[in-house]
């Protein structure tokens, strides 16, 4: 898996334009949270397709990027949390053992 580090509030709006060429996922993570933890391995241990560029974001260390993230694609703060953005919207929300890659893929070809 080839994260991009989410670690400027810039790189929102980049990956909202990005996301109308691209679908663009962005997945916040708690490195103290064993859930967390979880559902990263979970997504490392699955194929990633190069259709999507995936995006993480610690969430500890930049809580003011993932409030920038609920204020801007209009949803609740969770974690973790995967957002798919799709043409400037965030078109799929899913947080806990409900993160999936295999629908995160359908999500993303839909």
């Amino acid at each position: 898996m080839n994260w991009i580090s989410l670690t400027h509030l810039e790189q929102l709006d980049n990956i909202q334009e990005a996301s109308k060429h691209k679908p663009q996922l962005i997945f916040k993570h708690s490195t103290t949270c064993s859930i967390s933890k979880m559902a990263l391995a979970r997504m490392e241990r699955s194929e990633a397709p190069d259709s999507i560029d995936f995006h993480l974001l610690d969430l500890l260390n930049y809580r003011s990027i993932s409030n920038a993230i609920a204020e801007k694609f209009h949803v609740f703060h969770e974690s973790p949390q995967a957002l798919l953005i799709k043409n400037g919207e965030c078109t799929y929300d899913e947080s806990h053992g409900g993160i999936q890659m295999e629908e995160i893929i359908e999500q993303a070809n839909q």
